[in-house]
């Protein structure tokens, strides 16, 4: 599997958070080229505001590896993770994150101890794509509720 492969899995879990009504965002965790850990934001319905995909994907790995050392592991994700993912990222020792579309809000600006990759255009368009959908469709709640 490329990156086209693991980001098209990741955002089958940003459907599963779309459909819950959550931000569209899903993550993998890879070891050895097997999917050890997935996870789709769960922040509302967990009413958890930790529930992020990234979170989820890497305590899901953890406990399928029964270890929270997860070196020598690639996390795809939709999105640029945010500073609180970022950090957890690090302390699980993940080796490198791939993600299909730069958050607006959160820059991997510091020098964190995993590499970074950005997917190309066309994967980009897919992941910001739902995001995109998703907000429109809750701007067009708001507007429907406000007199």
């Amino acid at each position: 599997m490329g990156h086209l492969k693991y980001i098209d899995e990741a955002l089958k879990e940003a459907k599963k958070a779309y459909k819950k009504g959550e931000i569209p965002v899903g993550s993998l965790i890879i070891k050895d080229g097997k999917i050890i850990g997935r996870g789709h934001n769960l922040v509302e319905t967990l009413q958890d505001p930790t529930a992020h995909a990234e979170i989820i994907a890497i305590r899901r790995a953890a406990k399928k590896m029964k270890n929270w050392r997860l070196t020598g592991c690639i996390l795809y994700t939709t999105l640029e993770p945010c500073q609180m993912c970022k950090h957890a990222i690090e302390q699980s020792r993940i080796s490198k994150v791939v993600y299909g579309c730069e958050s607006n809000y959160y820059k991997l600006n510091r020098k964190f101890s995993f590499k970074k990759e950005k997917v190309g255009p066309e994967l980009q368009k897919k992941c910001s794509g739902l995001l995109r959908q998703f907000f429109k469709r809750l701007r067009q709640k708001r507007q429907r509720s406000c007199p």
